[in-house]
């Protein structure tokens, strides 16, 4: 899949308003979540009766092996795959089995999405690269404007506005890329080994960035391989062959 394609099919998103004065609404819940994936000759089960709950201003972390079904559940989550089999709530709304386009239309201004790789687009400024997803959104171009620069401030990158990915260091792409996944104030961000690019400075440095968002109200799923970055989360579900074996309560919300 072409970079613009997997960008599209990313940013594609409603928004889901809180209205629990506790801020414990149950932003997604799963109930036996299965993905079956299926050749001519081989059947393999990525997901197994997947049940997870997480609640809105939650900061929840994904771990496992390679293979184990962690980047599966999290294009689940995001709305980029359909499950095979089971039941996903997200916010009030079930969305297994919805079409592709159904799915687009729901993610939109909702979900901010943060990759190892950056997926950051050669080709445009950073500038650019941050204000793709409001044009989706049909924003004016002045409040576009506003957002962009208020996010490049927030990320210290304003003065990078002009160059392009290639001119930035691995930990300004990253940057860069949570600035794109946020500037549409998401409800959710997910985040799948947002550190694993970066040396140990820069991934400590992007950690931060992630926990502020989550103290300011936005909920984070991460997955990770890392236990350093898994210990800012709240939560640690772990992932074996499809199941969920562990989940343990780091601190509470």
């Amino acid at each position: 899949m072409l970079l613009w394609e997997l960008f599209i099919l990313a940013y594609g998103l409603i928004k889901i308003t809180p209205n629990n004065p506790d801020n414990l609404i149950k932003m997604i819940k799963t109930v036996d979540l299965v993905k079956v994936f299926r050749t001519d000759e081989v059947e393999t089960t990525a997901l197994n009766k997947v049940n997870i709950e997480v609640q809105d201003g939650e900061f929840v972390a994904v771990m496992g092996p390679s293979g184990c079904g962690k980047s599966t559940l999290l294009n689940i989550l995001g709305l980029l795959d359909n499950p095979s089999g089971g039941s996903y709530l997200f916010g009030e709304t079930e969305v297994a089995g919805l079409k592709e386009k159904q799915r687009t239309n729901l993610r939109k201004g909702n979900i901010g999405f943060v990759f190892q790789s950056f997926n950051l687009i050669d080709e445009l400024s950073v500038y650019e690269n941050i204000e793709l997803p409001l044009l989706y959104l049909k924003m004016s171009a002045s409040e576009r404007k506003k957002k962009v620069e208020d996010v490049m401030e927030r990320m210290k990158i304003i003065h990078r506005r002009n160059h392009f990915p290639q001119q930035l260091s691995g930990g300004q792409q990253q940057r860069v890329a949570i600035a794109r996944a946020v500037v549409t104030n998401p409800k959710l961000i997910l985040a799948d080994e947002p550190t694993g690019n970066l040396d140990s400075a820069n991934g400590a440095e992007v950690m931060a960035l992630l926990t502020e968002l989550n103290e300011d109200g936005t909920t984070i799923i991460m997955v990770t391989h890392s236990p350093s970055d898994a210990e800012k989360a709240h939560r640690i579900i772990q992932l074996f062959d499809g199941h969920i074996v562990t989940e343990n309560i780091q601190k509470k919300l």
